[in-house]
């Protein structure tokens, strides 16, 4: 597919079953029943935004044919594309660059061997490969999923410094991003990349390292909630349970070093109820990593503290004690009832009445990959072709960039914690918002929106000419106003901010066929220059102040 095709779009009709969009409830239920309320603009562009990056307009128009369950089932199925394998796209990316001796130019990296003085590179160009995956998503949750799950059992990129294992990583967490948790555990405890990360690799009955055996319990399955009573001691007796554990980086393998094992008995506080895993010797030792997890998750606060994760991540981070009771416990419920199987959950919460609660929309900060990743999705801007091996690279690395000076480095999260908005009490999101980072985000509309991701070959910025004419009724600009409102913002807005962007529209005149005449003599002559500019800097005036609205930070 050629850079130009790609660009081609599917003209939605953005007209929903309620007509208006309008708001589901004066005054809804808060919990975890079935959602029975209007089906439109408002409600598909919130069930987007917080299951993909942006509410891309071709899927907002077909999932509005559909049901919210419907909806729901669809964005939730595990199987969407895998995407293409990572090359090597870098040779000769600058002066700098030292080509790969080990990989063709075009081929992919994945096997080759260790070499120090290439992996920077080989790991640039994976961040490079996810960025593109995030903006080329299927229609699916899957992309977020890995996102989420990066996050709550995060490595850092250039902490192992080691291309390949960086992305077995990442897909082991795509393979079990949908599926079950106690798998995606175990998969990661054994993972290459977090047993040189936290020091598993390490780990030996002489000297027993209690990193990875901390965050497991205070990270990734239990928390450091009220209801998280372990001890330090079963820090300790977790840490000699994973002792023996090893990868050899020639061979691939994962092995366990049973001559590394502790094979003395781990008891355990009364929080794991006082349970006693009998150590073993030889290879019987693995059977203690088997007997850990299953303690872990047979505690009433494994499935509770993943629950209120994922509703931090997907719904708002305010917990209060209603939610608690009414969302989270339930949540949690049945997560232990399916043997801790994740779609479940997510069906159960994304098609509640309490996610669809008009007090959720808009109640969120965006990440900043919510935030750029959502606004090039929403202007329909793709990327070039992977058959244009350099102009990919240089403008995914681009993307890169907006996410690291805005606080969030895809695949490099700044600790083991992962990013401080989905846990950070009390600030949460909105540490995503500070002095340096909101200037920041207006520099990237702007550069967006007038000059565009600049490659060797190809330098589009936000598209809202086509944006604009795939819209119903775009002449009238007060149904253009309405309708980007709730499209890309996904709120209701005041008067006031109506009548601004109408007046940039207008041009300051009163009459609404200043805007009218304009954009029909555009649509009925797009190929006269004066018409497309009048129409076209009219625009670019009214995305400005678009975007730089509060509520558009907002999801």
């Amino acid at each position: 597919m050629s850079y130009k095709n790609s660009r081609k779009r599917t003209a939605p009709t953005f007209y929903s079953k309620d007509a208006a969009g309008v708001q589901a409830f004066d005054n809804p239920p808060p919990g975890l029943e079935p959602y029975s309320g209007d089906w439109g603009l408002l409600q598909v562009s919130h069930l987007l935004r917080r299951l993909m990056f942006g509410a891309k307009a071709e899927d907002v128009t077909y999932l509005l044919s559909k049901t919210p369950e419907e909806a729901v089932t669809e964005l939730l199925s595990p199987n969407a594309a895998s995407p293409p394998l990572p090359v090597n796209d870098y040779n000769g990316f600058n002066e700098e660059t030292i080509d790969d001796p080990d990989v063709p130019w075009g081929a992919t990296w994945i096997n080759a061997p260790f070499n120090t003085d290439i992996e920077a590179s080989r790991i640039g160009s994976l961040k490079a490969w996810w960025v593109g995956n995030l903006i080329e998503q299927d229609r699916s949750i899957l992309e977020k999923m890995v996102v989420f799950w990066h996050n709550h059992i995060p490595i850092q990129f250039y902490a192992v410094f080691h291309a390949r294992r960086n992305y077995d990583y990442l897909m082991t967490i795509r393979r079990l991003a949908l599926g079950n948790f106690k798998e995606l555990i175990l998969a990661l405890t054994l993972d290459p990349a977090m047993l040189f990360y936290l020091n598993g690799q390490y780990n030996s009955v002489g000297a027993p390292d209690e990193n990875y055996a901390r965050e497991l319990q205070e990270l990734f399955c239990i928390g450091k909630g009220p209801g998280a009573n372990f001890t330090e001691s079963d820090v300790q007796a977790a840490a000699r349970i994973l002792t023996g554990w090893r990868f050899n980086w020639d061979t691939n393998e994962i092995y366990f070093a049973f001559w590394e094992h502790d094979t003395e008995d781990k008891q355990f506080s009364a929080f794991y109820g006082n349970r006693l895993i009998t150590g073993r010797s030889g290879e019987a030792g693995v059977q203690e990593l088997s007997e850990l997890l299953d303690m872990l998750f047979a505690t009433e606060e494994c499935a509770l503290f993943i629950c209120r994760k994922i509703y931090r991540f997907f719904v708002h981070h305010d917990i209060d004690e209603l939610t608690e009771e009414q969302v989270i416990e339930p949540l949690a419920q049945i997560f232990r009832n399916s043997d801790y199987q994740i779609l479940p959950v997510l069906k159960t919460l994304f098609s509640s009445a309490h996610f669809f609660d008009t007090s959720r929309r808009g109640a969120m900060l965006k990440s900043p990959f919510d935030y750029h990743i959502g606004m090039l999705r929403e202007f329909g801007n793709p990327i070039p072709d992977r058959s244009m091996l350099r102009d990919r690279l240089q403008h995914n690395l681009s993307i890169v960039w907006m996410g690291d000076i805005q606080q969030q480095s895809i695949g490099d999260p700044p600790s083991v914690s992962g990013w401080p908005a989905y846990y950070q009490v009390p600030v949460f999101d909105k540490s995503w918002i500070t002095t340096d980072s909101l200037p920041r985000r207006g520099l990237i509309a702007d550069w967006l929106l007038w000059s565009g991701i600049a490659t060797d070959n190809t330098q589009v910025p936000l598209d809202i000419l086509s944006t604009v004419a795939l819209l119903p009724n775009a002449e009238d600009p007060n149904a253009l106003v309405d309708i980007l409102a709730s499209w890309q913002l996904g709120i209701d807005i005041s008067g006031a901010l109506r009548s601004r962007l109408k007046s940039i529209l207008l041009s300051g005149q009163i009459s609404d066929y200043y805007w009218t005449d304009a954009w029909l003599a555009y649509t009925a002559d797009p190929t006269d220059e004066m018409k497309r500019e009048t129409v076209r800097n009219r625009l670019l005036a009214f995305f400005y102040t678009f975007l730089h609205q509060e509520e558009y930070q907002l999801c």
